[in-house]
């Protein structure tokens, strides 16, 4: 019905306009409206109130505007979380905040950054970026591209985005979140709004990261009513992780098995151990990783506590909470007191108040030469202090980081069982014969019937084909070789035969074959197409995995022709390049590429799953 001025007390005008205005009102524009009338007209006949009543009066008309007015939301921005991830932990935590921000009703899109078109950048609204570092300060494979675009003539002004980046490292190493400071500049330098600071997290990342994540989400407005959103994030990752076995509630495996592989007289010692998981309730896939909670050295413990002179069971502090453990327990299972790294010294100048490693701290050579084979005994040694005390040791040292070994058995095979293949680290540094924690733990300390806290850790970037056609190269030195047993184990449970060739290399053929039973009857049997060896020391001139695929060029690119994947597993700084590169070179000599388009390929491959990596 319209209002004219015989329905109402309007005049022609007003009539016209309120005409005019309220079918463009919605429901609840015009309750409001009214609300604020009947208010309105309440205050104004009601002047002989009390002033005590019209302060009640006030009260109510507040509440009651308060409870008609419609809540005016803003439009909530696009969110775009897009992940860098090598081994599987910027991943797994990109799943966990993209849960977390879908369930407070945002619009989010979760990719690998190999995923998103690098043009595609400039189109985002609120970004954030998980990613770890890989190498000395490089991307992880799934993100060089989009950082070589970021960084490259082509990138976008990126004015309108907001972003933040959480970055994932490792202290000990020079370049410490690089990629994750790289992203972070970038973003910043073409014309992005930095939402959050960037946060860098060692390998002990949950607690830094779940700050991250809930500081983000204040910033972003997605706080639900009456709740902390700090809290929210950090229940949303405990629980998370509690419907698995994690770091914070591991799995305690027996010990069935754990014998030497390597022969008399050899150079190496490789554990070859096997656990039980009887009621573990989760399964493993070739690729995927068996995680190591372990302890220090009895011998080294016993020293640190010499040098230090305190008492095995004075009472340290291992966090900023309070709590506290005796101080041969701390040194044992929770402090890492065999590695130095470049802000432990930082945090030693301020604590030690010792002039000299004050002054040598300031050099960033000399800080790099220095932590290279020393531990924290070697420090305390070179630099006296007595300003370190029980109440801040945590203050100087960080947590005892778990250890990573890739699985080598099929949980088809053997469902109650895993193996893990462990190569003993000894070597004589600066006076001193030093050990790999884990690793010499495993070969000198722990016997069949012990336990070893353990969890499982997928890797999503290392997963092999599932069907039986599909060609697969595997290039494993060493202790690389445990993914392709567990993945020919599994072939042979699927009666998966053929389309699968190993390139393993080691010192010597007689005592350092690792596994050459198991790759011997896969031969035998059809299983293993292919075997190509290299013993670097059975010969005059050392030989190498490279060097057999170099001499396999031809028949290599026939199989990557006809749609191979290729998979490498083993040291990262020394042979992954130099496979890296072989490769390369198979493509240029059988295919007349350029290095360039030889590169390109490779990259192509990458994004095909096609060309998998697990270095380190």
């Amino acid at each position: 019905m319209n209002i004219n001025i015989t329905n109402s007390p309007f005049n022609e005008e007003q009539a016209k306009q309120l005409n005019e205005l309220l079918p463009t009102l919605t429901p609840e524009q015009k309750l409001w409206l009214s609300g604020y009338l009947t208010a309105s007209q309440q205050a104004e006949t009601n002047e002989s109130v009390t002033s005590n009543q019209i302060a009640q009066q006030d009260q109510q008309t507040e509440t009651m505007l308060a409870d008609k007015e419609p809540e005016v939301t803003p439009e909530s921005r696009a969110i775009t979380i897009l992940y860098g991830s090598e081994t599987g932990n910027a991943q797994s935590l990109a799943e966990i905040f993209e849960e977390r921000l879908v369930d407070m009703g945002n619009n989010v899109t979760l990719k690998s950054m190999e995923d998103i078109k690098p043009k595609d950048i400039k189109k985002v609204e609120d970004l954030f970026i998980i990613t770890s570092t890989h190498g000395e300060g490089d991307p992880p494979d799934n993100a060089i591209e989009l950082h070589e675009y970021l960084h490259g003539r082509k990138a976008p002004k990126l004015e309108g985005v907001r972003f933040s980046v959480l970055a994932l490292g490792d202290q000990s190493y020079e370049y410490f979140c690089q990629a994750g400071k790289d992203f972070d500049f970038k973003l910043a330098e073409l014309g992005a709004e930095r939402l959050y600071d960037r946060v860098d997290c060692d390998i002990d990342y949950e607690e830094d990261a779940e700050k991250w994540m809930a500081n983000v989400i204040n910033a972003i407005g997605s706080k639900p009513k009456d709740t902390d959103s700090e809290q929210v994030v950090s229940e949303s990752i405990k629980s998370a992780k509690e419907r698995k076995y994690s770091k914070s509630n591991p799995y305690e495996a027996e010990v069935l098995e754990n014998i030497n592989l390597n022969g008399r007289g050899s150079n190496k010692e490789t554990r070859h151990v096997e656990l039980l998981l009887d009621n573990f309730g989760e399964e493993y896939e070739p690729g995927d990783c068996i995680v190591v909670l372990p302890q220090n050295d009895p011998s080294i413990v016993e020293l640190l506590i010499s040098t230090l002179g305190w008492d095995y069971e004075e009472q340290v502090l291992i966090n900023e909470d309070g709590d506290t453990l005796n101080l041969e327990e701390a040194l044992t299972s929770h402090f890492e007191i065999t590695k130095l790294t470049k802000p432990l010294l930082e945090n030693a100048s301020a604590l030690f108040d010792n002039d000299e490693l004050k002054g040598k701290v300031q050099d960033k050579e000399w800080v790099q030469n220095y932590i290279e084979g020393r531990d924290l005994i070697d420090l305390l040694n070179d630099f006296n202090t007595t300003e370190l005390q029980p109440d801040n040791l945590y203050q100087l040292l960080r947590k005892l980081p778990p250890r990573e070994y890739s699985i080598s058995s099929s949980y088809k095979a053997t469902p109650d069982e895993v193996h893990i293949t462990v190569g003993a680290v000894r070597y004589h540094s600066h006076g001193r014969d030093r050990t790999g924690v884990c690793s010499v733990q495993f070969a000198e300390r722990v016997q069949p019937g012990d336990t070893v806290p353990i969890y499982l850790k997928r890797n999503p970037n290392f997963k092999f084909p599932q069907e039986s056609e599909v060609p697969v190269i595997m290039i494993g030195p060493g202790t690389g070789v445990a993914p392709f047993r567990s993945y020919m184990q599994e072939r042979e449970e699927l009666g998966f035969k053929g389309n699968t060739w190993l390139f393993f290399g080691e010192q010597h053929f007689t005592t350092d074959f690792l596994y050459q039973t198991d790759w011997q009857e896969w031969l035998d049997n059809g299983y293993l197409s292919k075997l190509d060896v290299a013993f670097s020391r059975d010969t005059e001139h050392k030989v190498y995995v490279q060097h057999r695929i170099l001499e396999n060029s031809k028949q290599f690119n026939e199989w990557i022709q006809n749609g191979a994947a290729i998979f490498v597993c083993g040291d990262e700084k020394q042979m992954a390049k130099d496979v890296h590169q072989t490769i390369k070179e198979v493509l240029m000599n059988e295919q007349s590429l350029s290095e360039e388009d030889a590169e390109a390929y490779l990259k192509q491959m990458k994004r095909e799953k096609r060309y998998q990596r697990d270095v380190y």
